[in-house]
C-alpha cells in the first residue's frame, strides 16, 4: 500500500536549519506531483510547496519563499525540504503528500505521511 513517511523533524534555534526526507513507498514516485503541507497548533493545513514529477518545477508559497527549498531524488524514491531562516511561526507538523497533478490546495483525496514536528523555539 502506499506509503509516506517523514522524518527530520526536530527543535531548532531561530535563524537554524532543517532538512526534513518523505520516503514513499507502494506506488511508482517518479508519475506524481508531491508537495509539502505544514499545519500548527490550532490552525488548519497550509501548503507550503509543490515540486513537479520530474523535480524541474516548484513553488513555494509566500511565506517560505526564498528560505525553503523543495527537491526529490526519484532514484530513492524519496522528497526533501530544506528549511533555513527558520521562525517561530514555522513551528508545524509537516507532511508530505502525493497528488497526480499540480496541486497548491490540500485536498483529503491526497495520500499524505503521518508527520513530523518541527518546533523552532528559543
Amino acid at each position: 500500500q502506499v506509503q509516506l513517511v517523514e522524518s527530520g523533524g526536530a527543535w531548532v534555534q531561530p535563524g537554524g536549519s532543517l532538512r526534513l526526507s518523505c520516503k514513499a513507498s507502494g506506488f511508482t514516485f517518479n508519475t506524481y506531483w508531491m508537495y509539502w503541507v505544514r499545519q500548527a497548533p490550532g490552525k488548519g493545513l497550509e501548503w507550503i510547496s509543490t515540486i513537479s514529477v520530474g523535480g524541474n518545477a516548484r513553488t513555494y508559497a509566500d511565506s517560505v519563499k526564498g528560505r525553503f527549498t523543495i527537491s526529490r531524488d526519484n532514484a530513492k524514491n524519496t522528497l526533501y525540504l530544506q528549511m533555513n531562516s527558520l521562525e517561530s511561526e514555522d513551528t508545524a507538523v509537516y507532511y508530505c503528500a502525493r497528488s497526480p497533478k499540480f496541486t497548491m490546495v490540500p485536498s483529503e483525496d491526497d495520500d499524505r505521511g503521518q508527520g513530523t514536528q518541527v518546533t523552532v523555539s528559543s
